[in-house]
């Protein structure tokens, strides 16, 4: 018996041993195919990083070496630089870089990448580029030169002693001790030296993109949280039962600020707020209560949002844009002053469609940028000289003068023109001065705001 059972069974596990063996041998196999695949891009994307350094050195120089008067070679050298640069960002992305202190290096071409594309769009005729800028070429030109030769060589050493970037990748996942690795050794040399370069000025437009708002900028008087907890009752309204919890947040810092918790029995969801700690100015605002099915119109949601938002002390918004999710609605409300509306001093507003009533808004644009009074100038161009300017197939709805931030950062006075071309709507936003067109966006048609 035993015999024929072995007989059985020992040819039975030599075929699962060999199985298992085959199985094996097939998952190593593809294990070291997904390896050398990524290993082949990661060698791929760094040589690559390293030849379009170098070509942005030659670039940079080229579009320095014609004449200060060569608007059309100015252009083309500048779309080259962003669109080099933006390849070694990309290329950057793709490294296993992510541990490694890379963010000096990364901001240095973002910043050249904006720098070269703001500059490259605009009108050479009416501005060319300036001494400054001229100047940040020449630097970006040196600087440039330096992160190139660094990356050369440690490419050099990458391929003479055949170096891996998987190894590099094991090495920081695992945070095994990687001083002697020459790829991370590199790396960091390249953004040591880029953080030691003095910050150029960009303009204030690429300064903008990196300009940090900290509730800090905003001054007045700091504030106890005994304060915020009377500005949290007063603007929740809940009754004389109602209890404050009291978080300070950021202590120290420049995002410093408050949350205040306010719960009731008569309400039946906790209403959140948040404020400034300088100044004590309402941020944000949460009544977290649950919204049923939708039974109001948006046209009647706008209504109430702005008779809320009257209420609470913000007179005079101009809802300009109102979108719809399930039943919720999702607000947009600019301030305005002597008829024209001021975008930069906007806050969204959350209204629950089963009631029409606020359930919250965002108001950190509102609170960074609100200005008591504003000095707008008149239009130069007549509405009339700015619609002419408008596409001969633009069927305007309406029109109205808006003060807004264009590209460059630089707040100006438009004529706002809304219409529909080619089957969708479109706000457009004509220079007043000039008619140039500094904003152009295409919008959603949902009833109740005033997109009329």
């Amino acid at each position: 018996m035993y015999k024929r059972l072995s007989a059985i069974m020992f040819p039975l596990t030599a075929l699962l041993l060999l199985g298992a063996l085959v199985w094996g041998y097939q998952e190593n196999q593809e294990k070291n195919s997904i390896l050398i695949k990524a290993e082949n891009q990661y060698q791929r994307a760094f040589h690559d990083l390293s030849f379009h350094v170098e070509r942005l050195h030659g670039e940079l120089g080229n579009t320095l070496a014609v004449n200060t008067t060569s608007n059309g070679m100015h252009r083309k050298g500048l779309v080259n630089v962003w669109r080099i640069t933006s390849e070694a960002q990309n290329e950057i992305n793709q490294l296993p870089l992510t541990l490694l202190p890379f963010s000096e290096t990364e901001e240095f071409l973002s910043k050249i990448a904006n720098f070269s594309y703001k500059a490259a769009v605009r009108d050479f005729t009416k501005k060319p580029l300036s001494e400054g800028e001229m100047a940040n070429l020449k630097t970006l030109y040196e600087n440039s030169a330096e992160i190139s030769r660094d990356l050369q060589k440690v490419q050099d050493k990458v391929i003479g002693k055949k170096l891996r970037w998987m190894d590099v990748e094991t090495a920081l996942a695992t945070e095994e001790k990687a001083e002697d690795n020459t790829i991370i050794d590199g790396f960091k040399t390249v953004d040591k030296r880029v953080a030691a370069y003095p910050e150029l000025d960009y303009g204030p437009s690429v300064a903008s993109i990196y300009d940090k708002r900290s509730v800090k900028k905003l001054g007045g008087k700091p504030v106890t949280g005994e304060q915020v907890k009377a500005k949290a009752l007063k603007f929740a309204g809940l009754g004389g039962k109602a209890q404050v919890k009291i978080q300070e947040n950021g202590k120290g810092t420049e995002w410093a600020s408050y949350t205040a918790t306010v719960t009731s029995s008569d309400h039946k969801e906790p209403v959140s707020m948040d404020f400034t700690a300088e100044g004590g100015l309402l941020i944000s605002y949460n009544d977290n209560r649950e919204v049923g099915p939708a039974k109001v119109s948006m046209k009647q949601a706008v209504e109430k949002a702005g008779s809320f938002l009257k209420k609470k002390g913000y007179p005079g918004m101009t809802a300009v844009s109102a979108d719809r999710y399930d039943n919720l609605g999702n607000l947009t409300f600019v301030s305005s002053q002597d008829g024209v509306l001021i975008y930069p001093e906007k806050m969204t507003v959350r209204v629950g469609l089963d009631t029409g009533e606020a359930t919250g808004f965002q108001a950190s644009d509102y609170v960074q940028e609100h200005k008591e009074k504003r000095v707008l100038p008149k239009p130069k161009l007549s509405l009339a000289e700015a619609r002419a300017m408008l596409n001969p197939e633009f069927e305007e709805l309406y029109n109205r003068l808006a003060w807004i931030e264009n590209e460059d950062a630089v707040e100006l006075l438009t004529y706002e023109f809304g219409g529909k071309i080619n089957g969708s709507q479109f706000r457009i936003y004509l220079n007043a001065d000039d008619g140039n067109e500094e904003a152009v966006e295409q919008v959603r048609t949902s009833s109740g705001a005033q997109d009329k």
